[in-house]
């Protein structure tokens, strides 16, 4: 691999880390509004989109963790 495609690997890597920890923190601000915490209370469970968030987040997070080790 070209230092020019390493280094955009690495820049793909970090984004994707960055990513998925705003996408994370991102759910954990959805998962404390009024109307979560009533949905969850009534329900049980929380929202969808809280989770699809939390999801992202993992997902993006580990994907650029793996772009970042791979050599």
């Amino acid at each position: 691999m070209s230092n020019n495609a390493a280094f955009m690997m690495k820049v793909i890597g970090i984004a994707l880390l960055v990513t998925g920890m705003g996408l994370a923190y991102w759910g954990y601000q959805v998962s404390e509004s009024l109307s979560s915490q009533i949905t969850e209370t009534f329900t049980g469970s929380p929202r969808d989109k809280v989770m699809l968030l939390y999801i992202g987040g993992v997902v993006s997070f580990v994907v650029g963790l793996m772009v970042l080790v791979k050599k």
